[in-house]
C-alpha cells in the first residue's frame, strides 16, 4: 500500500541529493545505479534510456529499493521500498528537464529519443540521522 512521504524525506529527495536505485533483474541479480530523482505527488520519478538496464529491470519486476544521502550531512539518510506503478515515454523530457535543473541548473543536454520515465509509488520508508559530524582523516 503506497505511503506518503514525511516532510524530512521529501527534502531529501527534493534537493540535489543523489539516490541509489535497485532493481532485480530476471534472473534475480540486483543492481543498482545512482539517479537522480523527482517527485510528483508521493511518486519518486526516475528518468532512463527505455532499453537501460534499469529500465528493462522494472519492466520485469516493478520491486525497487532507493537510498539516498544528504550531500551535505551523510549522516542523515533515508531508504525507500516501492513499486513501479508506470513506465512512460519522455522523449519531449517533460520529465527529465526539471529533475536536470535540480542537479545541474540547466536542461537535460542529450535530446535524443527513446527516454522514459519510471513512477514510482513509494510502499515504505525508514529516515535517520546520525549525530556525527562528517570530518574524514
Amino acid at each position: 500500500m503506497p505511503t506518503d512521504l514525511p516532510p524530512e524525506v521529501r527534502l531529501l529527495l527534493e534537493g540535489s541529493n543523489f539516490v541509489h536505485l535497485a532493481t532485480v533483474d530476471p534472473h534475480g541479480i540486483p543492481q543498482s545505479m545512482p539517479v537522480w530523482v523527482g517527485l510528483e505527488g508521493d511518486h519518486v520519478l526516475v528518468c532512463t534510456g527505455a532499453t537501460t538496464k534499469k529500465a528493462r529491470n522494472a519492466a520485469h519486476n516493478p520491486h525497487v529499493a532507493l537510498s539516498v544521502t544528504n550531500h551535505d550531512n551523510p549522516y542523515e539518510t533515508a531508504s525507500l521500498r516501492g513499486t513501479v506503478v508506470e513506465i512512460r515515454n519522455d522523449d519531449d523530457l517533460a520529465d527529465m528537464d526539471p529533475i536536470s535543473m535540480v542537479y545541474t541548473g540547466k536542461p537535460f543536454p542529450f535530446r535524443s529519443p527513446g527516454r522514459v520515465t519510471l513512477v514510482i509509488a513509494i510502499d515504505t520508508v525508514r529516515y535517520g540521522t546520525l549525530p556525527f559530524a562528517h570530518t574524514p582523516g
